[in-house]
């Protein structure tokens, strides 16, 4: 049984219990693996107590977020959202279709299809995808989500790392893999593609 404090990738294979948290609910067994549409299809029972995303056919787990990550991911959205141009738009944890086999939320996308009413968008309608890092995910958002998002095409990385001081990188899509194009500095980052924005970070 995995840890509640730690993110499982799970195919529910090999007999072992799928439960996701001690007590409050199991996800079904899936032995050939999990398509995009049975992700999105769960109860949302199964989703409200964690974030559920999906690579490889495998399902990704991870903890609700902490205080410290919400009041980041509320920075970046007062500095970003007065700086869009026209035909974007800003949401915070979307469903992000990548193929029938993986399934991605980032914190933060910049969409450009603005007022679209859906449960998860198309890889080609993210601009720039944005994680903020936590203890959980590490290794996911500096090189597991980094290169299925280039993979998939998407211009813009955005990866915020807290710590003393608070650290951000933005990367820009070049031949196929991200290539940084502006590093924050003691306290903010300044970005000038895809649009120009000063993101206060402390």
């Amino acid at each position: 049984m995995p840890h509640w404090d730690r993110p499982t990738a799970t195919r529910g294979s090999g007999g072992e219990s799928a439960m996701a948290s001690p007590a409050e609910f199991s996800i079904p067994l899936r032995p050939e693996g999990w398509t995009v549409e049975e992700v999105l299809a769960l109860p949302e029972e199964h989703s409200s107590l964690q974030r559920i995303e999906l690579v490889d056919a495998a399902l990704l787990m991870s903890p609700a977020p902490t205080s410290l990550h919400q009041r980041l991911l509320q920075r970046l959205q007062l500095a970003l959202a007065p700086a869009l141009p026209d035909g974007t738009e800003l949401l915070p944890g979307v469903n992000v279709r990548i193929g029938t086999q993986r399934l991605l939320i980032p914190d933060l996308v910049i969409l450009n299809c603005p007022g679209i009413d859906t449960v998860a968008y198309a890889a080609s309608d993210v601009l720039l995808a944005a994680e903020i890092v936590s203890p959980s995910t590490k290794v996911q958002d500096r090189i597991l989500k980094r290169a299925i998002y280039a993979e998939a095409l998407i211009p813009y990385y955005l990866l915020v790392e807290p710590g003393e001081p608070i650290a951000a990188t933005l990367f820009e899509l070049r031949g196929g893999e991200y290539e940084p194009i502006a590093k924050s500095g003691e306290t903010d980052i300044e970005i000038t593609r895809p649009f120009t924005a000063t993101i206060r970070l402390a």
